[in-house]
């Protein structure tokens, strides 16, 4: 049946151009269109209700009907709804809540700087380092290293840190100067025999071989996740950061840990850096920083950093880097109650209690005939399916096996997020209960089970 032309799918594929969206398909299919959410739930227009299992986009972590952030969104716009950071300009919401990041910050950290998105905020990590850099007379150490699979963002900037061809194709992408080694996920890239420590060895061998490659006086810095989310919840074998970070030491090469996604509990820590024994010069956080209500995010730098910056500024006249929205009043007050509620209700301790539950749900859908890996830490956590379990092949993929099961997933009042490789995330709410997951895990095996028959239909040795 055509959707009347005044309906909201006819609406949107006439006017909206969609983020991640094949426009052909969308002109043919039309959007989900969400019209309200309450705690884990979502609806559609047409009244059908999903729990939606990535919180968003990883990032809703107090669901989707918190009343404490409407009210400090609504006190805030009350008493100074807008100003700026400009040129020693400052309120109380952005100087409460930088203060309140600096004592949870997972390592000594001297400022923060704010920004709209973890897409601006690494953007500006990248600019700070080359700055730093500069102001402290290295002006030859400015390349970048990132992962093949990390996800850091979509300006230019960040777009080219992503390490997923998507983000690269047909943009001009990456630009000069950043550089990507090897992904460590061990269950596809580890050879037969090797350990997880050898393998996190190799690791650090071929990207102590990049830097010597490109020359030690040359590289600045090293983007990472903790666990790498968009590119397949690629969580980091044994001894790797540990590896790693020796490597970025030897070399003096800054490290900048990405905790868009796995910062505020998700891993089972307060932030993914202390869950992996990561010591970063540079943290970037957005996402659940404000549980999502309002766009902010947030780039915390140690004092070695600072003092590049700050003597650079003096010798410029300025630090000309900032948005017009950086720490606005409104996003940084959601913010401030958003950690609040996070100290309230013991984040950590939660996280870990339900991501016990969520763990063990992922390791049971492991023995299912298409399921190759079941993987992850904390809140977060992913499936990935197989053709071949004995050789981990992924299907061909235009069989759009992960994509076909995200829509019998839909069927089962579920929102999924399909991921690189043929895989499918889980990263809920962080206020999801027992029963909520156990609900998407029946949803899921029962969508697991119907793809399994139309493959087995299809000619597939599904066993």
């Amino acid at each position: 049946m055509t959707p009347p032309r005044n309906s909201n799918a006819m609406r949107d594929v006439a006017n909206v151009l969609h983020s991640y969206t094949d426009h052909r398909a969308h002109q043919a299919n039309g959007p989900m269109v969400i019209t309200r959410g309450e705690g884990v739930r979502v609806w559609d227009d047409q009244g059908r209700s999903y729990i939606d299992t990535v919180a968003g986009l990883w990032c809703a972590a107090l669901g989707f009907s918190n009343e404490r952030l409407v009210e400090a969104a609504a006190a805030q716009m009350r008493k100074l709804p807008f100003y700026h950071s400009f040129t020693s300009k400052s309120h109380e919401p952005m100087i409460d809540l930088s203060e309140m990041l600096i004592e949870r910050a997972p390592v000594p950290m001297s400022k923060v700087f704010f920004a709209n998105s973890g897409s601006e905020a690494n953007d500006s990590a990248m600019k700070m380092v080359w700055y730093y850099n500069n102001a402290i007379g290295r002006p030859e150490k400015k390349k970048l290293i990132a992962r093949i699979k990390g996800y850091h963002g979509v300006t230019i900037a960040s777009a080219s840190l992503t390490g997923l061809p998507n983000n690269h194709k047909l943009f001009d992408l990456p630009i000069a100067g950043v550089l990507h080694t090897s992904n460590p996920h061990f269950y596809h890239e580890g050879r037969p025999g090797e350990s997880e420590q050898d393998f996190s060895t190799r690791m650090a061998a071929e990207l102590e071989e990049m830097i010597l490659r490109e020359g030690p006086d040359t590289v600045a810095a090293m983007f990472a996740e903790p666990v790498m989310g968009a590119g397949g919840v690629i969580v980091p074998p044994a001894g790797y950061w540990e590896k790693i970070q020796a490597v970025l030491k030897k070399y003096d090469v800054l490290l900048v840990a990405d905790e868009v996604i796995c910062g505020f509990g998700r891993t089972g820590n307060y932030w993914g850096s202390q869950t992996f024994g990561m010591q970063p010069d540079i943290l970037v956080c957005a996402k659940a920083l404000s549980s999502s209500y309002l766009p902010i995010s947030a780039v915390m730098v140690n004092d070695r950093v600072f003092e590049g910056l700050a003597d650079g500024s003096a010798s410029v006249g300025t630090w000309g880097h900032g948005f017009t929205y950086s720490g606005h009043p409104v996003a940084a007050a959601v913010a401030l109650e958003t950690l609040k509620i996070y100290d309230e209700m013991d984040l950590v301790g939660m996280c870990r209690k339900t991501g016990a539950v969520m763990q063990a749900g992922l390791q049971a859908l492991a023995g299912h005939p298409l399921i190759g890996e079941a993987r992850g830490v904390g809140m977060i956590g992913a499936l990935e399916l197989v053709e071949d379990k004995a050789t981990r092949k992924n299907f061909d993929a235009s069989r759009k096996v992960s994509g076909r099961l995200q829509k019998l997933c839909e069927t089962q009042g579920l929102i999924m997020r399909v991921l690189p490789g043929d895989g499918i995330a889980f990263s809920p709410p962080l206020v999801i209960s027992e029963d909520e997951l156990a609900e998407v895990f029946s949803g899921v095996r029962r969508a697991l089970d119907s793809l399994a028959v139309e493959l087995r239909r299809e000619g597939f040795a599904i066993v």
